[in-house]
């Protein structure tokens, strides 16, 4: 029988970090202004902003980096690990935001990226990434870039993500891959309706990972869910507009590694494409979804609440048409109410070789 309390990894994870935030009077403070940026919005204090990482990376001691109020205009940005700093806190007073030629941004993988960092923490603020001018080029079916990432860690540990607004993402608005302690807490995210893929938070290949009393508003997957997300912990979470919150889709490799032990709790969906969702492409694959707990959902005008989809195609285009052969099993739906825009609310559409056990 599944263990429906919340898991002694979150548990120490936010003692941690309250810790952490008890102690910020005893850390050493850098100033981005120091460094030479500008809060007029019109200056790029990118390299300011790098000189600052990097001192406060060098530091033995517990650091702050600390942005005032003010606009502070930012192209793409690598912050390495590798810090002898055991823990550095951006203090964000002020909002970050992208140049206003999406092409500057858009040949970027990501606008703000933290790559093998421990401790890290980004407190408050907010991130300006000016969308819509990449959004407008892809409705037109122009030569147009992907578009960045705004925030993401990478391989990383002990990640805390509080009281941050990301606005107007050109691609995903942040995304945790491959890291190990990770706590997003209060964090607001906006961004169009029909916006493409903007998802709100994507995880993969990560473990212990707590998502907590955010508020989501894109054009995309509020929460996307990737191959190798072990202990998710997701929380009083509002989804809307948006696609819901999907694990998936899988079985883009043969060889990808299992979704596990995720639970959603107290999660409200307002007129969204879907709620709660398990896709996955109908091509051969190693992975696996087992251990999911759906509990105390609100469903407003949701297209299709519940949802089993393992022969995903995107746009009906160039789809694999095999069999899927992600293995889903031991799937908890309690307490899931509210009302469906379609009269399927239910549709569980499992992969003929591999059924769906344990629902």
């Amino acid at each position: 029988m599944m263990n429906l309390s919340r898991p002694s990894h979150s548990i120490l994870l936010i003692l941690f970090f309250m810790l952490a935030i008890n102690s910020t009077s005893a850390l050493t403070k850098y100033n981005v202004l120091n460094f030479g940026a500008k809060p007029n919005g019109k200056t790029d204090s990118t390299k300011a902003f790098l000189m600052a990482w990097k001192a406060a990376c060098a530091s033995a001691d517990s650091t702050i980096i600390y942005v005032p109020k003010g606009r502070y205009l930012l192209g793409s940005m690598a912050f390495q690990g590798g810090c002898k700093s055991p823990q550095i806190i951006f203090r964000i007073d002020g909002t970050l935001v992208a140049p206003q030629d999406y092409r500057v941004l858009g040949k970027s993988t990501d606008w703000l990226s933290f790559e093998g960092v421990n401790g890290v923490s980004i407190l408050g603020g907010a991130l300006d990434a000016k969308g819509p001018s990449l959004w407008a080029c892809k409705a037109s079916h122009s030569n147009c870039p992907s578009g960045a990432t705004t925030l993401s860690f990478t391989n990383s540990k002990n990640i805390r993500i509080r009281s941050l607004l990301s606005l107007n993402s050109q691609m995903f608005h942040i995304v945790i891959n491959g890291c190990e302690n990770v706590n997003v807490q209060g964090v607001r995210i906006i961004a169009a309706g029909n916006s493409p893929n903007t998802d709100g938070i994507h995880v993969q290949l990560s473990k212990n990972v707590n998502i907590i009393k955010c508020s989501i508003k894109t054009g995309d997957d509020c929460i996307s869910i990737g191959p190798g997300t072990k202990n998710l912990w997701v929380e009083q979470v509002t989804c809307g507009p948006g696609h819901g919150i999907s694990i998936g889709g899988l079985a883009k490799d043969l060889k990808e590694e299992g979704v596990q032990n995720i639970t959603m709790k107290k999660t409200i969906f307002l007129g969204t494409q879907n709620g709660l969702r398990i896709k996955s492409w109908a091509r051969p694959s190693t992975g696996f979804v087992q251990g999911v707990r759906f509990m105390d959902s609100l469903m407003v005008n949701v297209q299709n609440p519940i949802v089993i989809d393992q022969n995903y195609c995107l746009h009906n285009l160039n789809c694999p048409n095999q069999v899927s052969g992600i293995k889903i099993k031991d799937i908890i739906y309690e307490g899931i109410r509210g009302t469906s825009s379609t009269q399927v609310a239910i549709k569980f559409d499992c992969s003929s070789k591999n059924p769906c056990t344990g629902i």
